[in-house]
């Protein structure tokens, strides 16, 4: 995923797949803040809170 990609996606709602540390994939529906130093600032819309994603670890992302 290039950050040209998600850098578009800044202020908007959007769906995208993410694998953590331990190489679990997951589909989140985000509210995508900021991007800093590599980590994107989202606030999780079905957890309810914020989260910081390392953007290297962001598959795919698509806006909603």
């Amino acid at each position: 995923m290039s950050n040209a990609t998600i850098n578009k996606c800044v202020g908007r709602t959007v769906d995208l797949i993410y694998v953590d540390t331990n190489g679990k994939f997951s589909q989140r529906r985000v509210n995508l803040f900021a991007i800093h130093n590599g980590k994107a600032r989202v606030y999780d819309v079905s957890k309810r809170g914020f989260r910081t994603l390392v953007v290297d670890r962001i598959l795919a992302v698509q806006a909603v």
